[in-house]
């Protein structure tokens, strides 16, 4: 609400006319703190007033007191001052007491001494608040003395007023270092100038609205909060949400509908000459890897206007490729299969740049650290190993870290490596720290995937069922969801969405089938594909992109409901396919 520069000394200001201390505070000229009644110190506390129990809106639970109140205080904030102050005329409802408004005024005209007086007749009952509230007035004027080279002033308040209240031991250290650091630097002729960094005045006032109970301070933008609040409740709710919020309204109730989710197949990429195993778009959604039964492996580039046509294809495996992982980069993939080695791919040239191999054994599962100096490795003997680029094995950590599977996490820290440790039990392994936790499932893992924020895990299992897992501090499981069908072929799930609002998997049926993640309801399943869809991947930068592989040979590219679609490309019932040309 200032008035007062936030980037000028607080202790080099001018005082205040009264007329613009009357603007800054919200347009209401203050009283002399000897002309403050009893009345003022118990308005202070409840803000209480006439017609303070009128109620509007027809469930007839919000104060008229206090709607006024954060609209007048909504006012201010959007520097409408003189509406402000209107508002609070006309309505006789004041946002703040006289007292208050006392309290106020001292802390911009620097008088800490006068308003530690005032705070304790605020009416305030938690005497811990006080003491705290106290303390940030007190370290306000010890870093302005010390500001000002009054070294001995910070010092008689740290240890007389500031000390005794009791509280922020480890910061009341912090300024005992700083006085010292201060005159040390002093006494050897260092300009004191930024040795300590203290807040603006107008900065501290809303610390202390974070500080003080509502009923005393309004909080700093609470008209906003609540509509946000209200708005986010609405996302909450809306199981079809897949849309950036700036396309939210405040004049209608939000409600989005099916054709937020992709329904509908926009391309058909046959690149593939056998069942398509696996596939991942990149971070940046500007690539798609897939893998094949024919051994091959294909990049796929998502071109500007949405239509994905084929880049490379890396045909020097010798075996189905079962598993890709993107680097961090998106430069690189690294490539695995049953029982075979690890291939390192630049994207751009297409060329294989490194082999990652031990002898006698097979490689089954791939991924890459945060920072895409290292890798990790799953292998036959259910080791894991680490290895830098060039193929040097760092580490290996034996005995039953893993199972013959291909999946394997990193989290977004470095710090955990996830694995299948038993056919029901996931380990998360911190390699540095040693330290383990699991996750126990009742029935077989087939397969998971680990969330980009590192927080969540989505374990598929033989049950027909896939679980999310909240993995950030304790394990717990949070939620299920059913319908997809897997008897006998390992299926696929991935998070996806506008903030991995939803969960999307492949199924035995020849459908994917899609989650809203808070409520676990089924919002869609899509059908177009003739066989089992092994695999599915939502693009990350592109919340209407969708990609899915299947026994049928084919990945299909499903996106919104469009119905004038530009016809540029070989086209079957508006239906665009690419048979691996560029």
């Amino acid at each position: 609400m200032g008035g007062v520069e936030d980037d000028e000394p607080p202790f080099k200001r001018v005082k205040v006319s009264s007329g613009e201390l009357g603007e800054l505070l919200n347009g209401k000229s203050l009283r002399d703190p000897t002309n403050c009644s009893l009345s003022d110190c118990s308005m202070a506390r409840s803000l209480v007033c006439e017609g303070d129990y009128d109620v509007v809106g027809s469930k007839g639970i919000v104060k008229k007191v206090e709607f006024v109140q954060i609209i007048a205080e909504a006012l201010y904030s959007l520097g409408y001052k003189k509406t402000g102050a209107q508002l609070e005329e006309e309505s006789g409802i004041h946002l703040h007491s006289s007292v208050v408004n006392l309290f106020m005024q001292q802390i911009l005209d620097g008088k800490w001494d006068e308003s530690v007086i005032t705070l304790h007749r605020l009416g305030i009952v938690d005497q811990t608040t006080v003491k705290l509230a106290s303390f940030v007035l007190f370290e306000q004027k010890l870093l302005e003395l010390l500001g000002s080279e009054n070294v001995m002033g910070a010092l008689k308040t740290l240890r007389t007023e500031i000390a005794p209240l009791g509280v922020n031991h480890n910061r009341v250290r912090e300024l005992s270092s700083c006085i010292l650091s201060h005159s040390q630097q002093v006494h050897v002729g260092i300009s004191g100038e930024n040795i300590v960094r203290m807040k603006s005045r107008s900065k501290l006032l809303e610390e202390l609205k974070g500080l003080l109970p509502p009923t005393v301070m309004i909080p700093e933008k609470r008209l906003v909060h609540l509509v946000e609040q209200a708005l986010e409740l609405q996302l909450d709710g809306c199981r079809f949400h897949n849309s950036l919020a700036g396309e939210m309204s405040l004049l209608t109730d939000h409600q989005c509908g099916k054709d937020q989710i992709p329904s509908q197949t926009l391309q058909i990429l046959q690149g593939h000459s056998d069942e398509v195993w696996f596939l991942q778009f990149s971070h940046n959604g500007k690539f798609l890897a897939s893998s094949s039964a024919d051994s091959s492996v294909i990049i796929w580039e998502v071109k500007v206007d949405g239509r994905v046509s084929l880049k490379h294809r890396f045909s020097a495996n010798q075996k189905p490729v079962s598993y890709i992982s993107w680097s961090p980069d998106n430069n690189q993939i690294l490539t695995c299969g049953a029982e075979e080695v690890v291939r390192r791919w630049d994207v751009q040239s297409g060329e294989c740049v490194h082999i990652y191999e031990k002898s006698e054994l097979g490689l089954i599962s791939c991924g890459w650290s945060p920072d895409g100096k290292t890798i990790f490795t799953g292998v036959t003997d259910k080791s894991i190993s680490m290895w830098d680029l060039d193929g040097n094995e760092l580490e290996c950590w034996k005995g039953q870290r893993t199972i013959r599977t291909s999946d394997i996490g990193i989290t977004t820290d470095g710090k955990q490596i996830i694995s299948v440790h038993k056919d029901k039990t996931i380990l998360l392994f911190g390699w540095e720290s040693k330290a383990e936790k699991s996750i126990k499932e009742d029935q077989d893992i087939t397969s998971f995937v680990l969330s980009r924020d590192s927080k969540y895990l989505l374990v598929s299992l033989l049950n027909q069922e896939i679980h999310l897992w909240n993995i950030d501090g304790s394990v717990t499981c949070i939620a299920k969801f059913k319908g997809h069908k897997r008897n006998r072929f390992v299926v696929r799930s991935c998070f996806g969405g506008l903030d991995d609002a939803f969960i999307a998997s492949g199924s035995e049926d020849s459908q994917v089938y899609i989650w809203h993640r808070s409520s676990g309801e089924l919002v869609g399943t899509l059908h177009g594909h003739s066989g089992t869809v092994n695999c599915v991947s939502w693009n990350g930068a592109n919340p209407h992109m969708l990609a899915s592989a299947s026994d049928d040979r084919t990945i299909r590219i499903w996106g919104l409901k469009q119905l004038n679609m530009k016809q540029n490309s070989t086209v079957c019932n508006g239906v665009h396919h690419c048979n691996g040309g560029s």
